[in-house]
């Protein structure tokens, strides 16, 4: 395997989204772009009313940038995996950006409605799902990580079941951006993880997606490192996880989502127990603010603190999928 366009995506993806920040800010202050805050959120976090959102659009021209450049020689052969994967994350990113179009038209922080996303949703990743299927990057054999075994299902099952795990994985994702950096700093392992995995396994495709996707993420972590210049939005964080789902499925191992998004998994459980207690007790919770990073911050972690345990915790569950998969095809 050549390591060399997987390199070039990297630096391409870099490059172009610290160039296309540089512009992008600007603009979006210009054109009034400013993030609503939510009333019930942390009070400290209201000094950060007006800043620029819809960010993610910086590293979403990068990684297009880099993954059509680096993947020609493979869509001049027929092989459209990669776009495949940019396309199922770029029609996440488009409803994201639909949704904060919303919010601002309405200066507030209610977009589309859950119902409208959840079926918008639905439909892109039913239909990535049966795509993948058509080129052979998917079977409906589920792969069990840490056991290197396999469950057939059903067709219709393993469609389902995937259509659950992209809403669920995307959806929480999204939940996980309400710190400065936080949700680039937890997927920026995600993503190594999975480059490393398709170089050993041989698999460039997803090797320069992955690549290019942590390229991405870095050069836009320079805008949103504390305090952050610019919000990614619903735009950056649905495309994020839509980005990670599409590597997870186009390596053909969903399940590797769970340990390797246990802070997702963290984000969102926290919030369920939260609402679930609240209404059960009348009133009484189990955190002092959710997801479980607000409840940090309340406790009086700082915003960095946050960020740097969070991303330290999603490293160690991504080593540790990595030391469990990597023999996985015995190469």
């Amino acid at each position: 395997m050549n390591l060399t366009r997987t390199l070039a995506a990297f630096v391409i993806s870099l490059a172009v989204t610290l160039i296309v920040g540089r512009f992008l800010i600007p603009f979006l202050r210009k054109v009034k772009a400013g993030q609503s805050i939510k009333r019930d959120g942390p009070v400290w976090h209201m000094s950060k009313e007006g800043t620029p959102t819809m960010g993610g659009l910086m590293f979403i021209a990068g990684m297009l940038a880099a993954v059509l450049i680096a993947c020609i020689r493979e869509m001049r052969e027929g092989d459209w995996s990669a776009p495949a994967m940019l396309l199922f994350a770029m029609v996440q990113g488009a409803i994201g950006f639909t949704d904060d179009l919303e919010k601002i038209r309405k200066h507030g922080n209610q977009g589309l409605t859950g119902w409208q996303k959840s079926m918008l949703q639905l439909v892109v990743a039913v239909a990535f799902v049966l795509l993948l299927r058509y080129i052979g990057y998917l079977s409906p054999n589920l792969y069990i990580p840490f056991f290197n075994t396999v469950i057939p299902l059903p067709e219709p099952v393993y469609v389902a079941f995937c259509a659950f795990v992209i809403l669920g994985t995307v959806n929480t994702v999204n939940l996980t951006d309400g710190v400065d950096g936080l949700v680039s700093g937890v997927s920026l392992p995600v993503a190594v993880c999975f480059a490393v995995l398709a170089i050993t396994w041989r698999m460039e495709p997803q090797s320069i997606f992955a690549a290019a996707l942590a390229a991405g993420l870095i050069g836009f972590l320079v805008y949103n490192r504390h305090p952050a210049k610019v919000f990614m939005g619903d735009t950056g964080s649905l495309f994020l996880g839509g980005a990670i789902c599409a590597l997870a499925f186009a390596m053909d191992m969903p399940l590797a989502l769970v340990p390797l998004g246990i802070v997702y998994i963290a984000e969102a459980m926290s919030d369920i127990l939260q609402v679930g207690y609240f209404k059960l007790t009348h009133g009484k919770r189990i955190f002092k603010m959710a997801p479980i990073h607000h409840h940090f911050e309340k406790c009086g972690w700082s915003e960095w603190k946050v960020f740097w345990v969070f991303s330290c915790v999603s490293l160690a569950f991504a080593l540790l999928t990595w030391l469990c998969l990597r023999g996985r095809y015995g190469l």
